[in-house]
């Protein structure tokens, strides 16, 4: 499967748990800047990556959805095992251990 159509799949179907249609460019616009190669993952830089010539704009709007938008975390954390798990080939035993800690922060204090 094209990774595009994957993704739109993937996105379409995490979409289905948000509870209204106003939330959606916001997942896909978060999504789509976390896959991309940035080396901050933040809102700001995510927003003028994926829409540079309206940056402002879409920083606004990310923000919103990240830090105030009414969307269930547990929801959409229930809809990612779903698509995942089943994914999962166990057959010959082993283990899947997911560890985001290995890249610390870029902040300067």
């Amino acid at each position: 499967m094209e990774i595009a159509k994957e993704f739109d799949d993937y996105m379409a179907y995490l979409m289905q748990g948000l509870g209204h249609a106003d939330r959606h460019s916001g997942l896909t616009g978060y999504c789509t800047g976390l896959m991309l190669p940035l080396s901050r993952k933040s809102v700001e830089p995510i927003a003028a990556r994926v829409d540079p010539l309206h940056a402002s704009a879409k920083h606004q709007s990310l923000h919103h959805f990240v830090a105030k938008a009414q969307w269930s975390d547990q929801e959409l954390l229930r809809r990612v095992a779903q698509w995942v798990v089943p994914l999962m080939d166990f057959t010959a035993g082993g283990w899947w251990i997911i560890d985001d800690t290995g890249f610390p922060k870029k902040a300067h204090r």
